[in-house]
């Protein structure tokens, strides 16, 4: 172990450096960092900072021989690396959107070495960052930032509502092509989320498009004004109207029959994503078409 000196890009420029330093000390505890700090390990050109000290373009950051937990040895294959490049629906000097395929995790972990942010941190060796999470399983609309200051300005939009996320769902049942709008608070235990009246707040608007009499099932967007874990998958549940191919909230039975005409995964799909663009300052709307196999699956409906 030596001595590294980092100098802080523009991704990094703003953050604390505790923060930066328990970003790239992975496995290190808090109270060892915070004690590098204190005691003047850790520089900042060539001097002394607290840890809530705000990073600055192209400082030198001098971080001492710490033992961190070795990194994952998965690396991005030439297949995944083609499939990403393929799926890019947009890109700016600060953002990037792609149409996530299904069965493709966002990140890694639980035995998952390589997801999307870590591949794309690979092939553009670069900081990314995921401005939010979509389940494994759905495809669709994905914001990833190439700049912090673009990354706070999304979470930003984010937490103020600012976002309009729609989606494409095949759901149990056939329904009455009047919105109907799920208002129930979710909440997270230790196996799966569950409608619950200590949760969080939850909203979720469904607007059926075509029914499906023969096999009782229908064609709906979603459009959701909160983004809670799992939350179309509980609420569309919570209604009575589960969504086909949902191996954890679904009906096993309603499922086997789809799975018997061709349906091999969950039918959820981000399809539209409006936002303001923090480099333009213009309001943008992304769309992602269905992948060919829903839109195969669709057509033997």
């Amino acid at each position: 172990m030596s001595v590294i000196f980092q100098t802080v890009d523009e991704f990094s420029v703003g953050q604390r450096l505790d923060n930066y330093l328990l970003k790239h000390l992975k496995g290190v505890p808090k109270s060892h960092i915070y004690r590098v700090i204190r005691k003047g390990e850790v520089r900042v050109n060539k001097g002394r900072k607290k840890a809530d000290y705000k990073l600055q373009m192209d400082d030198v950051v001098r971080i001492p021989p710490i033992r961190v937990a070795e990194p994952k040895s998965g690396k991005t294959s030439d297949g995944l690396k083609k499939l990403l490049t393929e799926s890019i629906l947009y890109e700016d000097k600060g953002l990037l959107i792609i149409n996530k395929p299904s069965g493709l995790a966002v990140h890694g972990g639980s035995g998952i070495d390589v997801g999307v942010i870590e591949a794309l941190r690979d092939m553009y060796n670069t900081p990314v960052e995921l401005v939010h999470r979509i389940d494994r399983a759905t495809s669709g609309v994905l914001l990833i930032a190439k700049k912090r200051s673009v990354l706070k300005n999304l979470h930003e939009q984010l937490v103020q509502h600012q976002m309009e996320k729609r989606y494409t769902a095949l759901v149990k049942g056939t329904w009455s092509k009047k919105r109907h709008t799920i208002d129930a608070p979710l909440y997270q235990n230790s196996r799966c989320t569950v409608v619950d009246v200590k949760g969080k707040e939850a909203l979720s608007h469904f607007q059926p498009l075509k029914n499906f009499d023969r096999i009782d099932a229908a064609l709906v967007e979603v459009l959701i004004e909160t983004g809670r874990m799992h939350q179309i998958r509980v609420h569309a549940q919570y209604a009575g109207h589960p969504l086909a191919g949902d191996d954890k909230y679904g009906d096993r039975e309603f499922d086997r029959k789809l799975h018997a005409q061709g349906l091999r995964r969950l039918f959820l799909h981000a399809h539209q994503l409006t936002f303001t663009n923090p480099s333009t300052e213009e309001i943008q709307t992304v769309k992602a078409p269905l992948s060919a196999e829903l839109k195969a699956f669709l057509a033997t409906l």
